[in-house]
């Protein structure tokens, strides 16, 4: 009898065992359709042409980052297939290329596709199949929405956010100005005029003496320009896309216009805007920060550059350090990569939101001293915090304290 007794117990040991094994073998890789045992399949969207064509570089920077990546043994010994579409910044053709990267490509989730028009164009299409929209490459408010949108999330400082930033200098250093706006007549503009509308507050009204709005397919911004000095600001507030602000900044010096200029930080791009609209034209333009400026020699022995400026010399030797938008593909990369370390081998989609939304102080080399990411499940805005800037010389100066957009307003 006892050992009948024994036999029966070792049984159940083995069985508990046995289950035990399985449950570990089970719990330790859990996979979605886009990822394997060697593989990570990563969609991403672009505008390689068209209007907004000079940030397809952080789509070139992104697949040289990942390929260094791969080069090193890839993530949890996992590669990086990393394929990436052109959309010529129309949001139809967004619609068409985000289809065919889950439907047919079946990535595990697209990441950093860029444009405010072209990412609220899928967000209902991506959150319907659950599929990650992850770091999308603008700052709308609307991508912190975690309630409504469990599948989106931002990465960069939000529109509203910097400008409120601008809003409180304003109000500080020139409390009676007369504000003239240009924005880009979509999502992008408006939120960013909004920012500004806000944190001026009470005062909105009797500030801003003149907006204009200006269309993607327009060749040239050079008429708005000249309407906005004949109102007689004193304050220039730039919402624009790099083709536009260089257009802009040019324009100005033309016609000697030479108010107080404000330029979004999208547009801020040295290499990109400031050097083709000519240094002596932008001399004393304000705009904010969040990453490290590569054209800026107070970095050259900074810990965090040297890694940048390695891997630019070794891993896309072709990209130019000085365009800013090397500099958010590295960085933006670099926080992807550290999510998929965290997802360890649960490469399901809702763990990586789940560790998307886990993100605690993280800080990429290139981000300006002081900033970190976070994120929590209700907060999808990983960064909130920018320092002001003046153009100078050949470059930007930080000035100022870091300052958290979340309490700007």
């Amino acid at each position: 009898m006892p050992a009948i007794h024994w036999r029966s117990g070792a049984f159940t040991a083995a069985l508990a065992i046995l289950v035990a094994t399985s449950s570990a073998a089970l719990a330790q890789k859990k996979y979605d359709v886009g990822a394997t045992d060697t593989e990570i399949k990563i969609g991403n969207i672009m505008p390689y042409s068209g209007p907004a064509s000079a940030y397809g570089v952080i789509g070139r920077t992104e697949a040289a980052y990942f390929k260094k990546i791969n080069d090193a043994g890839g993530i949890n010994g996992r590669k990086i297939n990393f394929i990436s579409y052109d959309d010529a910044y129309s949001p139809p053709k967004t619609v068409e290329q985000a289809r065919k990267l889950v439907e047919s490509d079946e990535v595990l989730l697209i990441f950093n596709s860029l444009g405010t028009p072209p990412n609220s164009a899928i967000q209902k299409y991506m959150n319907s199949k659950k599929v990650p929209q992850l770091f999308v490459a603008t700052g709308a408010t609307k991508w912190n929405d975690p309630k409504n949108f469990p599948w989106t999330m931002g990465w960069q400082p939000s529109y509203q956010s910097e400008t409120q930033i601008y809003a409180k200098y304003i109000l500080k250093e020139k409390p009676n100005a007369k504000i003239a706006v240009l924005y880009q007549n979509d999502d992008y503009g408006k939120d960013y005029l909004k920012g500004l509308k806000d944190g001026l507050g009470a005062k909105a009204a009797s500030m801003i003496v003149a907006e204009e709005s200006y269309e993607t397919t327009e060749p040239s911004v050079d008429g708005h320009i000249v309407k906005l000095k004949s109102s007689g600001a004193d304050i220039f507030v730039n919402i624009t896309t790099p083709k536009f602000a260089a257009q802009a900044i040019k324009k100005m010096a033309e016609i000697e216009w030479k108010p107080l200029h404000f330029l979004n930080n999208v547009s801020a791009s040295v290499a990109t805007v400031i050097k083709p609209a000519g240094f002596e034209n932008a001399q004393d333009i304000i705009s904010a920060a969040y990453l490290k400026d590569a054209s800026d020699p107070q970095w050259d022995n900074d810990a965090g550059m040297k890694q940048f400026y390695e891997f630019m010399a070794k891993d896309f030797p072709e990209g130019n350090k000085q365009d800013q938008g090397t500099v958010v593909g590295f960085a933006v990369s670099q926080t992807l990569v550290q999510v998929l370390k965290q997802c360890g081998d649960d490469l399901t989609r809702e763990n990586i939101m789940k560790q998307a939304a886990s993100l605690k102080d993280f800080r990429t080399g290139v981000l300006l001293p002081g900033i970190k990411i976070n994120t929590s499940p209700t907060d999808f805005a990983p960064i909130s915090s920018l320092q002001l800037m003046r153009f100078k010389g050949e470059r930007w100066n930080l000035f100022g304290d870091v300052i958290d957009a979340d309490v700007a307003g």
